[in-house]
């Protein structure tokens, strides 16, 4: 399909999922915008004629600077990802308020960031694909996450709503909710730890990110015109 002037911004894309929805949307034919902290990672993207932008999304003031710069090179925002991200585990009991409020921060009030940018544009263009990346934790929780688990559960309840809100304007407002990805939180488990986790997925492997990015590249297409305010999961049957 054909996405020649259709503009894509992508968050937490230096690495793992993020970086594969990036560079799915690019090789489809988006011009493309990338957020990102790591400015080493980031500069591998100029390369590719990508708009590489360093951004901390739970700081409102930077995203709505870098959002304003996009909209001053293209004119317009067709897509949003927002997949940024960090984890900071631990048990409830040990947790300190700067773990929880860190992770709160960045994974759900970056996504409230993001879309309160990027949705005055869409609505004035009267179209938009936002797609958020949650994860299974937010639907079924996960010992020893808790502050990551509400931060994804929050990130379900912003997109069903926020799809309410625009859905009259033709802007789909989509959550995919990722199990285990084969990403370098996942490599870093023992083999002990990875037979266990292999035991619960009916396709007995982790998924790879690209199996994220193919999902998103649907949900953000002209292909879905009718699926919003949906939360996909992509996680080899884990969740049945």
């Amino acid at each position: 399909m054909d996405m020649l002037n259709r503009v894509a911004l992508v968050t937490g894309a230096t690495r793992g999922i993020g970086r594969a929805i990036a560079q799915h949307l690019l090789n489809q034919g988006f011009e493309l915008a990338v957020f990102g902290r790591n400015q080493d990672l980031l500069a591998e993207w100029e390369s590719q004629s990508v708009v590489a932008l360093a951004v901390d999304v739970s700081d409102a003031a930077q995203v709505d600077a870098a959002v304003h710069e996009i909209l001053q090179r293209w004119g317009r925002i067709d897509v949003a990802v927002n997949n940024a991200g960090i984890t900071r585990d631990g048990l409830l009991m040990r947790m300190s308020d700067d773990d929880w409020e860190t992770v709160l921060k960045t994974n759900l009030t970056g996504v409230f960031n993001v879309c309160r940018a990027v949705i005055r544009p869409m609505i004035k263009q009267r179209s938009g694909r936002i797609v958020n990346v949650a994860s299974v934790v937010g639907i079924a929780g996960n010992a020893g996450q808790v502050n990551y688990a509400a931060s994804k559960a929050g990130v379900i309840g912003l997109t069903k709503s926020l799809a309410k809100e625009v859905a009259s304007r033709n802007i789909l407002v989509n959550a995919v909710a990722p199990g285990y990805i084969d990403t370098d939180m996942t490599r870093a488990l023992t083999e002990e730890q990875r037979a266990v986790l292999l035991k619960h997925i009916p396709l007995q492997r982790t998924g790879q990110p690209e199996d994220v990015a193919k999902l998103v590249g649907f949900l953000v297409s002209e292909d879905n015109q009718y699926i919003t305010g949906q939360v996909i999961r992509c996680d080899g049957g884990l969740m049945i």
